[in-house]
């Protein structure tokens, strides 16, 4: 049986309540939200600006990807978390410049998106994956 193991690094937010960064168990890497966070602070940046806080937080996940030995082409599935709709549009665009640049010559990813309610009122936007690394 596959070990689960902790995946946490400092190019990221450190994990605020009870969870990881990231988990890997076989070649399945699963990534927590992500905010958008500095990696060295924690505060939250971009305040208003849902373009760079998406930007922001796909970084601090590639930062996970890479510590669990995976990258942006090894994603199946980025789930969005959006806090209003009329943000769709600029976060939308943010996230297609990242995952064609980071992406190389595989596959999209499959994507979901849906507007919530996120746990700290300076976030717009928040993102989780998941990877597989053969």
């Amino acid at each position: 049986m596959t070990a689960k193991t902790e995946v946490r690094t400092d190019g990221a937010p450190a994990p605020a309540w009870v969870f990881s960064q990231g988990v890997r168990k076989g070649p399945l890497l699963q990534v927590s939200g992500q905010g958008p966070q500095d990696p060295e602070t924690g505060a939250y940046l971009h305040q208003g600006d849902v373009k760079a806080q998406t930007t922001r937080v796909l970084e601090n996940i590639r930062a996970i990807l890479e510590a669990g030995g995976a990258s942006v082409e090894d994603v199946m599935m980025f789930r969005v978390y959006l806090t209003k709709r009329e943000d769709f549009a600029a976060m939308n665009e943010a996230y297609g410049e990242f995952v064609k640049k980071h992406s190389g010559d595989t596959p999209l990813p499959c994507r979901t998106t849906v507007f919530v309610e996120l746990p700290h009122e300076d976030m717009l936007v928040e993102i989780d994956a998941l990877a597989c690394v053969l």
